[in-house]
């Protein structure tokens, strides 16, 4: 799938500029796309295979009227413990022909090009603001 060394996006204002260029980025948390050439992703409840990389959209809906920086803090926090499942498991940005949907109503992708690693200082920095500007975990009060 890759080949040739990705670059890594180190500051949130990069991944903004990226997102905000070229519209159909989408985010993963995996070994990387050598890693996920060899096979699509799996419903962990099912053990059933999905047609296509599960995936995050970077893309903002029409309804967002937030910064865009805040909307990719959270779709990045948002699976960001999937990191936590292996020490080889990374953050990294990639494009692709959407196959359908997964379980929890994801994109699932095919004909992936990798784009970028998310570097460990984007991902605190997407920590500290979700942190700040969200309210992760919370419900209706």
């Amino acid at each position: 799938m890759s080949g040739d060394p990705m670059r890594v996006l180190d500051s949130p204002e990069k991944l903004a500029d990226l997102v905000s260029d070229q519209p159909g980025h989408f985010v993963r948390f995996s070994d990387g796309p050598d890693s996920d050439a060899s096979a699509d992703s799996v419903d962990y409840e099912s053990r059933l295979p999905l047609p296509g990389l599960s995936v995050n959209i970077l893309d903002p809906p029409r309804w967002w009227i937030r910064p865009l920086p805040d909307w990719l803090a959270r779709q990045i926090c948002q699976y960001l413990h999937l990191t936590d499942r292996s020490d080889s498991h990374r953050g990294w940005v990639l494009t692709g022909t959407m196959t359908g949907r997964g379980p929890d109503d994801e994109p699932l992708l095919s004909d992936v090009e990798p784009v970028a690693w998310l570097g460990a200082p984007l991902i605190t920095a997407a920590q500290a603001r979700y942190e700040d500007r969200f309210r992760p975990g919370r419900f209706q009060e």
